[in-house]
């Protein structure tokens, strides 16, 4: 978008940040920017002012700052036309947080943050944030960890907001959070899905022969493709917890928990790279094997992909597939237990016996490490 202040920013910014930077920074007036827009001047007047009431939140003026010193610093550059904005070759490597990126951890971190009782908790002096949910009794458990540039620009788009900074600030997701996670989960399975639809016609083009058995049996892969699901609310293994047996114990300690989510967390992490090629089917087949030699592998962290191959392994079969559903894929009980074919209510048993398995696996690898060193 084209503003009228000849300046570029991460398309990624709000368009009132762009215009209150514009105004405080490059020292554009009012009605040059409205100009430039094509709006009223009222209408860039009130965005202003709304930006400058937010300064008191920590992230929101630390994120200002961030853009003022990388993206208005005072030169002499063309006034950019609509499609240009946010997309200047020549300082694509001043940007703090690219498109993709941003997408991408915003996903990870929106999704932490619609768990019930999840917060961001960011502390002064701190490169990083972290994402923390009441557990109950049990305290804190930590979910994931997010980097500075990326808290600063959730909240900077009002997708996270906190009611009382201080030393330490909690930011909660908003209805706009939880609005733009829908749109960025539906955008990248869109994505993947045009990824699958392209690849599939590839290989059908290879065998161009009609009532070709290669060409049947990848027609009979596309129909029946897995589509993962989400779930906004929370992980099954956060509802388990909160459940309790018949002598009033949590029905999944807290032990369990975070071995379930430490393969979460491995797994998202192997999935990190622009062309996720990964395929965890073989585990969901019995076979128990990830990857074969030659097969396309995400461009993600291999050390993770490793980790989860290892700890899926180790599970078995049944096992090992129970634990990628609810864990990884966030399948709830009900649906697993259908697509496992098992009695209704039995699926939490087998999933705790296969946290109890799993943490007994990363129990078993930091003792390994321990002794390696």
């Amino acid at each position: 978008m084209n503003d009228g202040s000849g300046f570029f920013v991460p398309v990624w910014v709000p368009e009132c940040a762009r215009r209150y930077l514009a105004h405080t920074e490059a020292g554009h007036s009012i009605r040059e920017l409205a100009r430039g827009a094509g709006c009223h001047a009222s209408t860039v007047l009130r965005q202003i002012r709304k930006v400058e009431m937010r300064r008191d939140d920590p992230l929101v003026d630390a994120a200002l700052q961030s853009l003022a010193s990388s993206h208005f610093l005072l030169r002499s550059k063309p006034q950019p036309t609509d499609a240009q904005w946010g997309n200047d070759p020549d300082t694509a490597e001043e940007k703090p947080v690219d498109k993709a990126m941003f997408d991408h951890e915003a996903a990870r971190v929106l999704r932490r943050l619609c768990e019930t009782g999840a917060v961001l908790a960011v502390a002064e002096d701190m490169d990083k944030a972290v994402v923390v949910r009441d557990s109950g009794p049990a305290g804190n458990t930590r979910t994931a960890i997010v980097a500075a540039a990326i808290a600063q620009a959730l909240a900077l788009n009002d997708w996270i907001s906190c009611d009382k900074p201080g030393r330490i600030c909690r930011y909660r997701i908003t209805a706009a959070g939880r609005a733009a996670l829908g749109q960025l989960l539906a955008e990248a399975e869109n994505r993947a899905r045009r990824a699958r639809e392209d690849g599939l016609a590839e290989a059908q083009a290879i065998f161009t022969g009609p009532g070709n058995s290669a060409e049947v049996e990848l027609s009979g892969q596309a129909g029946s493709r897995r589509k993962m699901r989400y779930g906004m609310a929370e992980s099954p293994l956060a509802a388990l917890a909160r459940r309790k047996d018949r002598n009033g114990k949590p029905f999944l300690a807290e032990d369990l928990v975070r071995a379930g989510e430490r393969l979460r967390e491995d797994f998202e992490l192997a999935q990190i790279g622009p062309n996720v090629n990964q395929s965890w089917e073989g585990f969901l087949t019995g076979k128990c094997g990830g990857n074969r030699p030659g097969d396309p592998v995400s461009s993600g962290s291999s050390t993770a992909r490793d980790r989860v191959a290892r700890a899926l392994s180790d599970l078995g079969p049944g096992l090992s597939e129970v634990a990628l559903r609810c864990c990884c894929y966030l399948e709830g009980l009900e649906l697993a237990e259908k697509r496992l074919g098992w009695s209704a209510r039995s699926g939490k048993i087998v999933l705790r016996i296969a946290l109890q398995r799993l943490m007994r696996h990363y129990e078993m690898a930091c003792e390994a490490d321990a002794m390696i060193g």
